[in-house]
């Protein structure tokens, strides 16, 4: 988002031709709420929600139609299959990310491996315009990258030579941008905030499918104490509309938090009103030992809910799936319904993105990396989108300077639309 309302903004700023920079971002207004680090960092740098510009407030298609629409991908370069029409406006793209070449498309592609696309937003900036970054922009640059290159640890090896050379500028130019840990630490903490949200948006937050013949099961990261959750008023009543509203059989809620000695905790909850298929998953996971999952079952006053205290916290959403694939196959079996190949279907930030082996790089002893990024609401369906590993547990919430107003972009003929991955 961030990269979007940059990139834009220096168009606006540096291009006399009667052209309208739009910045876009790519998910609908309702799903904001979901990304709390990015409400947060928005409301800190005073920029309102009400002056942003969502995908279903905007329409390309008829833009492209009537010949006024050109199009500059940022953070990503796919197009999802519902925008293929929208192909040849793009005519630039920006991201960090190795190309997939079968599906960029045919325009000039600007493509460095850093840590931040914002870094490199920063670079054109700095190397086109440098008069015209204000430090409203520079503090929006500054906290991304910082909160995409992992607070510039090494150790963690996001943040190349480039994202940290673009930090040490901005900091440069304008001295009193927040301190790093400050503001590393206080978007970490918005990102995993769940506070505000109605359970629903929990359930969407951080959410993958598997669909097998007609089955379909819900896998959501939740990032609170289990019984916390599960005494959530109306909980039950919710969890039935949830499933029923997307056609659900199973919803299985993980849960991570960290204690008070700062180590985390996983727990699983299995919510499902067919006692077979609920026992059969039951029974898989308990038994699995590839890996083990070390489940104590946990008491429930919910008849269609069972819930379990996790032991081995290495066991991620990303390993969990192949067992729950292998629970459906057996359900299938024992109900001798033909078993065809499982679907993996992401519907909330797609975890596309494996830059970075997290299995192999924990920030945390006993926690697994490849644990989904909590993004929220579902992404446009072949985008890219990068995620942050989980940092040590939930730091206080430090106070953030306060930016100067921002600028709106006035309407005029024609549009470019500045679009970021979500």
């Amino acid at each position: 988002m961030v990269s979007a309302l940059a990139l834009a903004f220096y168009l606006a700023k540096t291009t006399e031709a009667e052209e309208v920079f739009v910045p876009v971002l790519n998910i609908k207004r309702s799903e904001l709420p979901l990304r709390g680090d990015n409400v947060f960092f928005l409301q800190k740098v005073h920029i309102p929600e009400s002056i942003l510009i969502f995908r279903d407030e905007i329409d390309l298609h008829a833009l492209h139609q009537a010949g006024q629409l050109t199009l500059i991908l940022v953070d990503h370069h796919v197009l999802p299959k519902s925008d293929t029409a929208l192909e040849e406006t793009v005519a630039e793209v920006l991201d960090h990310r190795p190309i997939e070449q079968k599906h960029c498309p045919p325009c000039h592609v600007s493509v460095e491996l850093v840590g931040s696309c914002a870094t490199l937003v920063t670079e054109r900036i700095l190397q086109g315009a440098p008069e015209i970054l204000d430090r409203q922009t520079a503090a929006l640059l500054h906290g991304t990258i910082i909160l995409d290159c992992v607070n510039m640890d090494l150790k963690i090896g996001k943040a190349t030579l480039k994202d940290s050379k673009y930090v040490e500028k901005l900091e440069a130019l304008f001295p009193d941008l927040p301190n790093r840990s400050d503001i590393f630490d206080s978007l970490q903490k918005a990102k995993f905030d769940v506070s505000g949200l109605t359970t629903e948006q929990m359930l969407r937050k951080d959410q993958k499918t598997i669909y097998r013949q007609g089955t379909k099961v819900a896998i959501s990261t939740i990032y609170m104490d289990l019984e916390a959750f599960l005494q959530r008023s109306g909980l039950i009543a919710d969890l039935h509309a949830f499933c029923q509203a997307h056609s659900y059989d199973v919803l299985v809620a993980m849960t991570i938090f960290f204690n008070m000695n700062n180590e985390p905790v996983r727990q699983l909850a299995i919510f499902c009103p067919h006692v077979a298929l609920r026992m059969t998953i039951c029974g898989v996971l308990e038994r699995s030992d590839a890996p083990s999952l070390k489940l104590t079952s946990i008491p429930s006053t919910h008849p269609n809910l069972q819930a379990y205290l996790q032991g081995n916290t290495q066991v991620s959403r990303k390993k969990l799936l192949p067992l729950l694939q292998e629970a459906l196959s057996a359900y299938l079996d024992s109900m001798q319904i033909p078993a065809g190949p499982p679907e993996i279907v992401g519907v909330s930030r797609e975890q596309v993105d494996k830059e970075m082996n997290r299995a192999g790089n924990s920030l945390i002893p006993g926690v697994s990396q490849d644990e989904e990024d909590p993004p929220l609401p579902p992404t446009p369906m072949n985008s890219l989108v990068d995620e942050c590993p989980l940092d040590q547990g939930l730091p206080k919430l430090s106070a953030e300077a306060i930016f100067e107003k921002c600028s709106q972009i006035s309407l005029s003929r024609s549009t470019t639309a500045s679009l970021s991955k979500n």
